[in-house]
């Protein structure tokens, strides 16, 4: 809710692409250049009191940004400080979230567990739009930051009631530095992980060109509002709900390269269709079907990742996940905003679908090529 309220807050702030480029830019960048950092704590500290106190500060936010709202003194400097701020207890938050189903559940039951978790995550990212966007029409931006701040006391209070085992400190030797790098070393040395990570470091930086802009294409190309926003990229999260509960159906760890590659490959599609089409009852079902490739190549990368590392470096090798997945999504951000002035957010997501068709495209053959081989 609070994404759709301070992009539309930005865009009538501003009424410039760049602008919103630049301040999703802000609120990722943390990730890519802290997330690594993120991965280390969580490998070495008591992950629920972590994330009980990085969701704390994403509260202490979202309160300082719907406050000056409502009091009419919000600036765009503001938005993108406080995105800012945000963005670093993402780089904490993520890694650690992401590491943390490994205490509550079995190795076995992972790929269902990363599943199932993507699915809660996604039901928000349909029904959230949705309401944010009728809620600015009606009451404006501030009320939904305000909303915001107090659904985070919600997940504390869950994260308080977890009875989980006493927590046992993790000792290993080396600096932060030494220990980044075991994380990156055992990344890159396997090779079904490396090279799913680097199909989905370039979906993340042309695949969130949409989502930037999306507020340009409601206005110019649908003639639409908030409420408009909020169901275009609620038909995203409706679709990525729907990836979610695919892949917990399925609950298995074979076959994930396939799914990755293809998912990739039938969103880049997507992405030039969305960019050429004006008709918004086309735009629907090509969204649903974008937010479902989405969650089946990060939610599949997730699990390839997991079903693979020890629990010993799991917070640090997820926190290149997170690094690869979010943290390279500003420089996306960045760029499409930057495009758009001066290309425009039609060929701009255009060309960004081309790109990840392409990645996609030799991701596949690469992995048929390999299989063969093996066979």
């Amino acid at each position: 809710m609070q994404n759709v309220a301070q992009a539309w807050l930005v865009y009538r702030l501003t009424e410039s692409s760049f602008m919103l480029g630049l301040t999703s830019f802000f609120a990722l960048f943390p990730v890519l250049v802290l997330s690594l950092w993120g991965g280390v704590l969580a490998d070495h500290v008591n992950r629920q009191k972590l994330l009980i106190l990085a969701y704390s500060a994403g509260l202490i936010q979202a309160l300082t940004l719907g406050l000056l709202t409502l009091t009419g003194l919000v600036q765009a400097w503001h938005i993108i400080l406080l995105s800012a701020l945000l963005g670093i207890v993402h780089a904490l938050e993520m890694p650690t979230r992401h590491s943390f189903l490994s205490d509550i559940v079995s190795r076995e039951n992972l790929p269902n567990a990363i599943a199932l978790n993507s699915s809660a995550f996604n039901t928000a990212r349909f029904s959230g739009p949705f309401v944010a966007g009728i809620l600015v029409i009606y009451v404006g931006e501030g009320p939904v930051f305000i909303f915001n701040a107090l659904t985070f006391l919600v997940v504390i209070y869950s994260l308080f009631s977890m009875h989980l085992p006493p927590y046992q400190a993790r000792h290993s030797q080396g600096s932060v530095l030494t220990k980044m790098r075991e994380g990156l070393g055992f990344a890159w040395s396997n090779r079904s992980i490396r090279i799913s990570l680097l199909l989905l470091s370039i979906f993340s930086i042309v695949g969130t060109a949409l989502t930037v802009l999306m507020p340009v294409f409601t206005r110019n190309t649908f003639a639409g509002d908030s409420g408009v926003l909020g169901m275009l990229l609620g038909c995203m999260g409706a679709g990525a709900l729907l990836g979610a509960l695919t892949l917990a159906y399925l609950s298995k760890s074979q076959g994930l390269q396939w799914y990755i590659g293809a998912a990739a490959l039938v969103a880049g599609l997507c992405l030039v269709v969305f960019s050429m089409n004006s008709v918004f009852f086309i735009a629907i079902p090509v969204l649903v079907l974008l937010g479902f490739c989405q969650t089946i190549l990060a939610a599949s990368t997730n699990t390839l990742i997991q079903s693979q590392v020890s629990d010993a470096l799991r917070g640090r090798v997820m926190s290149v996940f997170s690094t690869v997945f979010i943290g390279f999504m500003p420089i996306g951000s960045l760029l499409s905003g930057y495009l758009a002035d001066i290309i425009g957010a039609s060929k701009t997501v255009q060309l960004f679908g081309l790109i990840s068709i392409l990645a996609a495209t030799i991701f596949l053959i690469n992995h048929r090529t390999r299989r063969g081989k093996t066979i």
